[in-house]
């Protein structure tokens, strides 16, 4: 007997007839012999219908009663699943986040998970039942209803996964599986049957929307074994598992793009010691991520510093930005929203060289211009003008040969 947490999505049970579909594949799975856990997310777009509804009612409505708010989505979601699933012959259980035991931090809408207290859900599957947990949510340790921000319910599942020892977490979503490129840019993009926790964690941070980094780097750290793939047929899909030598032979796993951030630049700063420590320090607690930083070179004792957020952060960026800005003397600061960023990632990259001169031939011989480059061992991302997404996702694919390269995964990583 196995150990199953499964994760569906938002889309996976966004009618009735989708809720009952998911439950047929609940209860053929406990059936088999399993021992089954499901997080499950709210119903289509109710959670933004719900931001919605409160941005109606007030225009800056309490961080906390917009979580006691929007935890209200799984807690349906998790309610009709267990309706569905009895129908289907099987007895569940469902939970709050809180009722489930998964502690988070205190901040509102981003709490972190600290600790999952499994002793409710282990009690529910020693009486046979299916514990079935709301994603998104948890208790602070202030006792407050708190959400876990984007992602969340990722999250929540490779949570419980880790804490309950799991054989296999199962995160289904509407995709088949981890492509080498976005389908629906590059119809000939094939999906990767093993994928490491290191590549994952890259791609996702560059913009590959089917798993949340989050999610993959608490996999990493307590060794849950992902399996991603689609509610709607029973394809392998893509294992998100600990690197070997398998993972190596293929050079390159994908291209992701990203087009939701924005480009901060800092014009004229004065080159000397802290001001950079400063102006990151103030994004940082203000709590705005930054992902590529470029510095340019020193000219007359001045430089210009260029990063970029989110575009949801943006408008905060520059207010955190511009007293900065006057306080030092520089010449100004400005924001670009109108670009994109294109990322290659690999486990191969680190010992065969020329990847990135290929990537940027690749993106010359397209016509796209590049902006500005960041890199890791197993990445290679760079920021081009929005416009210039497709066309560069298209050509960085097709020079790498990903259609027929990525063949190499198709071994099961059992």
């Amino acid at each position: 007997m196995a150990l199953i947490v499964q994760k569906f999505g938002g889309t996976s049970v966004g009618s009735p007839e989708r809720m009952k579909a998911v439950a047929r594949r609940i209860a053929d799975t406990k059936k088999a012999g399993n021992d089954v856990v499901v997080v499950v997310s709210a119903m289509g777009h109710t959670t933004d219908e719900l931001i919605d509804l409160a941005r109606r009612i007030s225009p800056d409505p309490p961080p906390r009663e917009m979580d006691m708010l929007l935890t209200a989505g799984e807690r349906i979601s998790m309610a009709l699943l267990a309706m569905a699933i009895h129908d289907f012959g099987c007895e569940a259980a469902s939970y709050t986040g809180s009722q489930a035991g998964i502690i988070t931090t205190t901040e509102h809408g981003r709490a972190k998970i600290v600790d999952v207290r499994t002793a409710r859900v282990t009690e529910a599957l020693s009486r046979g039942l299916i514990a079935i947990v709301a994603g998104f949510q948890g208790v602070s340790e202030t006792a407050d209803i708190t959400t876990l921000g984007r992602g969340g319910s990722d999250t929540t599942a490779v949570a419980l996964a880790a804490a309950l020892h799991a054989d296999v977490c199962e995160i289904f979503t509407d995709v088949d599986g981890v492509y080498t490129a976005d389908p629906r840019i590059v119809p000939e993009a094939r999906i990767l049957h093993a994928v490491s926790y290191e590549e994952m964690l890259e791609m996702a941070s560059a913009g590959a929307r089917v798993l949340m980094a989050r999610a993959v780097e608490f996999a990493r750290n307590h060794g849950v074994v992902v399996h991603v793939r689609s509610s709607f047929n029973d394809r392998t899909g893509t294992f998100v598992r600990q690197e070997d030598e398998r993972m190596e032979k293929a050079i390159i796993s994908g291209v992701t793009h990203d087009t939701s951030e924005a480009k901060v630049t800092v014009q004229g700063v004065p080159d000397r010691p802290g001001i950079a420590a400063r102006l990151f320090g103030e994004l940082a607690g203000e709590g705005i991520n930054v992902d590529m930083i470029v510095q340019n070179v020193s000219v007359d004792g001045h430089t210009d510093i260029s990063f970029t957020v989110s575009r949801d952060d943006a408008a905060r960026a520059m207010a955190v930005v511009e007293p900065i800005a006057g306080e030092i003397g520089a010449a100004g600061a400005s924001v670009d929203p109108e670009i994109g960023k294109i990322s290659l990632v690999g486990a191969g990259m680190r010992s065969h060289p020329g990847v990135a001169s290929a990537m940027f031939a690749a993106l010359s011989e397209s016509g796209v211009n590049i902006e500005m480059i960041s890199t890791s061992s197993i990445r290679v991302s760079c920021v081009v003008r929005e416009r210039d997404v497709v066309r560069a996702v298209r050509a960085v694919h097709d020079r790498f040969n990903l259609s027929e390269e990525a063949i190499i995964r198709e071994i099961h990583p059992g």
